[in-house]
């Protein structure tokens, strides 16, 4: 692809202005699915336009000539700007509709954590290698649209951050060894006074998770961090990759930990889509105190190097949201 300027700083657009005879339908058909594919949109029913790049002008000069051959008109203009429309309304037309391909890979995704969340329940070994298959061509999907995501749609790097999360979760169902349970799909609620443990150098998820173990399970919890392969024998892993208390589904550990603590409290469910906007970015919740969240974690660990205080602070954090939530719940 051409190297694309900023959206207001495009030197020209291309607007491709095209008639088609009624009939064979399939020509009409076979220019609008083209159109689609090389990431075109409708520019209020006068044509269709793209950003000028030497690969957008070929694929539209191709076009061109196919729907002469069909007996069709066509012309292509090059213009600096569309008197009638912002560049702001430009953009939208652009990034609605590759967000609605976008969304496609998103549900894809979820579709496929899902399946995995049954897997690691029931030891489900022939259904990942199915998953696999699915996850590569989502992948190829992904790529493909990024490809004519020529103004950067918003929802393109939360499919990407969903894809690799997917991925993430994929492989380590991949290399993990079937358990024996006895039936018993989840281990039991650890007793009172464990020792929880989770990553060195904890964000959000991680520092939350910490906060409603304290708060709505075991005043008694203590926390140390070690590297995945050591956590087991450390204590109770949790947001730990492959952990009974991690993420699940399109659920971070925060929200996996709520739902075995069975908390009803309506100011963590409020925390709880605030913790996932923060840290997963996928857009399920639209919650804008998410960024103001994320931030303030991001000085937090910035400022402390040792790991024990930052939780500590972190969770004095969280303790300040629920109050304030307290006073609009």
């Amino acid at each position: 692809m051409g190297r694309i300027k900023r959206y207001g700083d495009f030197v020209r657009w291309l607007a491709l202005l095209t008639t088609l005879p009624p009939t064979p339908t399939r020509h009409r058909v076979g220019v609008w699915r083209k159109l689609q594919r090389m990431g075109a949109v409708r520019l209020r029913g006068a044509g269709w336009i793209l950003p000028e790049t030497p690969e957008t002008t070929e694929l539209f000069q191709w076009l061109v000539q196919e729907i002469q051959s069909f007996k069709g008109e066509a012309t292509l203009l090059r213009v600096d700007r569309v008197e009638t429309m912002a560049d702001d309304e430009i953009a939208a037309l652009f990034h609605e509709a590759r967000a609605a391909e976008y969304q496609a890979v998103v549900k894809g995704c979820r579709e496929i954590l899902r399946h995995l969340d049954r897997y690691h329940q029931a030891n489900h070994r022939g259904s990942v290698t199915k998953l696999r298959g699915k996850l590569d061509g989502l992948k190829r999907e992904l790529d493909r649209i990024q490809s004519i995501d020529y103004l950067k749609a918003p929802a393109g790097e939360r499919a990407r951050t969903l894809w690799e999360t997917t991925a993430k979760r994929l492989r380590a169902a991949e290399t993990r060894k079937p358990v024996v349970t006895g039936g018993r799909h989840r281990t039991s609620l650890p007793p009172q006074g464990s020792t929880w443990v989770t990553r060195p150098r904890p964000h959000i998820d991680r520092i939350a998770s910490a906060w409603l173990i304290k708060r709505f399970y075991d005043r008694d919890a203590k926390f140390a961090f070690a590297d995945a392969a050591d956590a087991a024998r450390k204590g109770i892993p949790f947001d730990v990759l492959g952990a009974d208390f991690g993420h699940h589904g399109d659920a971070c550990t925060f929200e996996t930990l709520v739902k075995r603590f069975g908390v009803k409290d309506a100011r963590v469910k409020v925390l709880a889509e605030i913790v996932h906007e923060a840290d997963l970015h996928d857009g399920k919740f639209t919650r804008t105190e998410a960024i103001g969240v994320d931030l303030a974690i991001n000085g937090l660990v910035e400022a402390t190097p040792d790991d024990d205080e930052l939780l500590a602070r972190g969770m004095e954090l969280f303790d300040g949201l629920y109050t304030v939530l307290k006073q609009k719940t």
